[in-house]
């Protein structure tokens, strides 16, 4: 059973109503604007306090235990709250590819997604549209949603606004990015990256733990971990999966990612410029290994 189905109507209404608060004077990731999100003002997700959606559908290239064979029911929201110049979804994070549509819609989307046999609703880039989100998550679980919730974000999470959405959220899917404070000021405007990151995977860890999967390999509940390796260590890939393996569990799962390419404003900063080397990339899986992480990778990686 969805961990939000084990939730009573009032105690996931109280969850959609303390959210939604927040919006009010905006707290929902680290950066904190403060601006009344209901009001018209904008925060550096330059998002309101409706969905903003920018496509959906059944993805069959996302991680293994989430696509099985059906794929995941993916909806990718607009905007973002980092501002990564590599970005590779950059005409739906940064130019803010999407529209506006109503919580109604949204649940339609999440059933619509159920009714075609996704195994999951897949939620990417759900930060800074969290409370949106769970409005719409309870108008589709009073129409039949069942399936499992992925909150497949960038790793930028502040831990109070994790704690609203403790036992909705069935498998945590955050980002890694950064090590180094330096590096993620560089590329993503955010130098306090590495340590948020930390501070919200060992809170998803807390709420989730290891990843659990069905007898036909279809994860259920859990942690799954993402790295991506950029050229020249600029990752601190060494680093990141130290953290994992030593301060969540050696038993974590870790895509670790090959697919970088210089795109949006990558192409005008070296090394960002070119892709990785198969040296590069053989170099960090070697280091998961070595560190006893469970390596899993997308379907079409």
């Amino acid at each position: 059973m969805a961990s939000y189905l084990k939730l009573s109507g009032a105690e996931l209404q109280s969850r959609v109503e303390r959210a939604e608060a927040v919006l009010k004077k905006c707290t929902l990731c680290p950066r904190e604007c403060g601006v009344d999100r209901t009001s018209g003002k904008f925060g550096f997700c330059k998002t309101g306090d409706r969905p903003f959606v920018s496509s959906w559908g059944p993805h069959f290239g996302e991680e293994r235990p989430l696509v099985g064979r059906f794929g995941s029911g993916t909806i990718f929201f607009g905007r973002c709250n980092l501002g990564c110049i590599f970005c590779q979804n950059w005409t739906i994070s940064h130019l803010g590819e999407g529209e506006e549509i109503s919580f109604e819609k949204l649940a339609d989307v999440m059933t619509d997604l159920q009714s075609m046999g996704c195994h999951n609703i897949n939620l990417v880039t759900p930060t800074h549209q969290m409370p949106m989100i769970l409005r719409s998550l309870a108008i589709a679980a009073g129409k039949g949603l069942n399936v499992p919730v992925v909150y497949n974000c960038g790793g930028y999470e502040s831990v109070e606004a994790l704690r609203i959405i403790e036992g909705i959220v069935d498998i945590y899917m955050p980002d890694f990015k950064y090590s180094d404070p330096e590096m993620a000021m560089r590329y993503s405007q955010a130098r306090d990256y590495p340590e948020k990151a930390k501070e919200a995977i060992k809170e998803m860890y807390r709420q989730v733990g290891d990843l659990e999967m069905d007898e036909r390999g279809i994860a259920l509940r859990g942690l799954l971990v993402r790295h991506l390796v950029l050229p020249e260590g600029i990752a601190g890939t060494k680093e990141v999966i130290r953290f994992i393996a030593e301060e969540i569990s050696r038993n974590t799962y870790i895509n670790i990612m090959d697919q970088y390419y210089p795109c949006y404003k990558a192409v005008g900063h070296q090394p960002l410029n070119r892709g990785i080397t198969a040296g590069e990339y053989e170099e960090a899986v070697k280091t998961a290994l070595g560190a006893g992480l469970k390596m899993i990778d997308g379907v079409n990686t």
